[in-house]
C-alpha cells in the first residue's frame, strides 16, 4: 500500500485502557468480543467521515484485521459494543468486530482512526487493503492507539 499521508494528528484513546497498556479481557475472545470505547479528538472540521481499522501485525501469518469501519460520522466517542459505520470484512471474512485472540504470547493491537474529507461508497464485502485504497488521497488526520493482549486461558 502507498503510504497515506495526513495534514494533522488525531489524539486517539479510550476509557478502557491506555496506549501500550493492556486491553481488558471484556473487549477480547475470551470475554464479550466488544468493542472497546474509543474517543478521537482533534478532528478537523472539514472532516465529512471517519475510518477506524483495528489490526495486528504480530499474528503468525501475517497482519490480522480485526476492525474495518468506514462512514464513521465524525465523533469524538464511539462507544463499546456499538458499530458506528459500515463494517467491511476482517481477515476472519467476517463483517464485524473481533476481539484480540492471540495464538501465543502478547500481541499488539492498532485502533487507527482516519479522519477524511468523503464518504466511502463501499459494499459490506470491502476488506482493508480496498478501504486503504479508497481514502489514500483523502486523509485530512490521523491518529492511532495501541493495546496489548495475551490470552489467559
Amino acid at each position: 500500500m502507498a503510504t497515506i499521508s495526513a495534514k494533522a494528528t488525531l489524539t486517539v484513546s479510550s476509557p478502557a485502557f491506555e496506549h501500550e497498556g493492556y486491553i481488558p479481557e471484556k473487549y477480547t475472545c475470551e470475554g464479550e468480543n466488544i468493542n472497546p470505547p474509543i474517543r478521537i479528538k482533534g478532528i478537523p472540521k472539514e472532516a465529512v467521515s471517519l475510518v477506524l481499522i483495528m489490526d495486528d501485525p504480530d499474528a503468525p501469518s501475517g497482519v490480522f484485521d480485526h476492525w474495518v469501519v468506514w462512514n464513521i460520522r465524525p465523533t469524538e466517542v464511539i462507544n463499546a459494543n456499538n458499530l458506528p459505520g459500515v463494517a467491511g470484512k476482517n481477515s476472519a471474512g467476517e463483517s464485524r468486530y473481533k476481539g484480540p485472540c492471540p495464538p501465543t504470547g502478547t500481541h499488539r493491537y492498532f485502533f487507527k482512526v482516519y479522519a477524511i474529507d468523503t464518504l466511502l461508497d463501499l459494499g459490506d464485502d470491502t476488506d482493508k487493503k480496498m478501504v486503504e485504497q479508497e481514502i489514500e488521497n483523502h486523509v485530512i488526520a490521523y491518529g492511532e492507539l495501541m493495546g496489548l493482549y495475551k490470552k489467559h486461558k
